[in-house]
């Protein structure tokens, strides 16, 4: 992927400072300072034999068309690329009006994808989610059919989903982790693909329902939606002027420039990356270092390491290489192990954050050579 998904902020295109590596800013955070230097990402390949593209770039071609829509999210949409390559969830924290919804929705569009959006709220039922058995007059006496709910679908925008009481939230664990549905004795699949796309605003606790620990667990990134540079904030405004209406996908510029197939073809060659024993045991000594570290009450899962693998695999591939380094492992480190910690009481008091512990262990934890 040509712009660091380490970086939601404004990224040149194919450049990342030329004395730093892909882990030297979060996935998803936005550094304020444009990057320069030396170029990252797959070199665009040769085309296939049969005159088609390759998987890379399908994927790059997506890139550039959620781009015409969204403005100044380049390191956010990076993170949900790498996701849909390793089948992982992500939650999206940001303030309302960053363009969180319009990214999922032009993403889902660019790759011909279903998209279904749900607004989580005090009142929301389980079988709101994932659908219930309703009487089917036409069926016969006391016939009974189960009509689908919107957890059917590819790409699923839960929307401010701390919203709603842990009863509903809950009904996703099964959807999340297993890829089905369990309702009157019956299992459904779900599609494929299939990922939840969660938001949440990070400022407003008012009748919110923090996530339990075991739902964030199953995301496998907690990105940060920053707000644009003023260059990017000038821009929208300028579309807005021109009587763009960005929120109307369907009337956009936005066209489906890869599918399925695409994307299907791009994961089983993220599944063909390899990860070098050295680099498999510093991600072992990360998550290991989480759980003995004195500023935190909770350390990452086992579940949490083979996220963190999955995540430096994508981001191996999406720079063009066919194995792992732990500089991978340090660019997506933050953005995947961010949520599966819990500080100490003091340690927020005294204004720690989760990103700060995670900055100290990555400069303590010794990098294999």
């Amino acid at each position: 992927m040509p712009d660091d998904p380490a970086s939601d902020g404004p990224v040149p295109d194919d450049t990342v400072p030329d004395d730093t590596g892909p882990g030297d800013t979060a996935l998803g955070e936005d550094t304020g300072a444009p990057a320069t230097g030396r170029a990252i990402g797959p070199e665009p390949g040769p085309e296939d034999a049969d005159g088609g593209r390759t998987p890379q770039q399908a994927v790059l071609a997506v890139r550039d068309e959620v781009a015409k829509l969204v403005v100044g999210q380049e390191g956010v949409l990076s993170g949900v690329v790498a996701a849909l390559l390793v089948r992982g969830h992500v939650l999206l924290e940001g303030v309302p009006g960053v363009a969180k919804t319009l990214l999922v929705k032009a993403l889902a569009a660019s790759l011909d994808l279903d998209a279904t959006r749900i607004q989580f709220t005090p009142d929301l039922m389980p079988s709101d989610v994932v659908g219930q058995s309703i009487l089917d007059p036409g069926a016969g006496a006391a016939a009974f059919r189960f009509r689908e709910g919107p957890v059917f679908t590819n790409l699923l925008l839960a929307d401010e989903i701390n919203r709603t009481p842990p009863r509903t939230q809950s009904a996703l664990l099964e959807a999340m982790e297993e890829r089905q549905v369990s309702a009157d004795g019956v299992t459904r699949p779900l599609p494929d693909p299939f990922i939840v796309i969660a938001t949440q605003n990070p400022i407003e606790y008012e009748g919110t329902y923090p996530l339990p620990e075991a739902q964030l667990d199953r995301f496998l990134f907690k990105l940060v939606v920053g707000y644009p540079s003023a260059e990017q904030e000038q821009a929208i405004l300028q579309r807005h002027d021109e009587g763009q209406v960005p929120h109307d996908v369907r009337q956009s510029a936005i066209r489906a420039v890869a599918g399925p197939a695409d994307l299907a073809a791009a994961r089983a060659e993220v599944d063909a990356i390899r990860c070098d024993q050295q680099v498999l045991g510093y991600i072992v000594a990360l998550v290991r270092a989480t759980r003995s570290s004195p500023s935190l009450t909770l350390g990452v899962s086992p579940r949490g390491g083979t996220m963190l693998l999955r995540a430096a695999k994508a981001w191996a591939w999406l720079s063009g290489r066919a194995f792992v380094t732990p500089d991978d492992v340090k660019a997506m480190a933050r953005s995947t192990m961010r949520h599966r910690i819990a500080l100490r009481p003091e340690v927020e008091l005294e204004g720690g954050t989760a990103d700060g512990v995670l900055e100290g262990l990555l400069a303590t934890v010794p990098v294999p050579r």
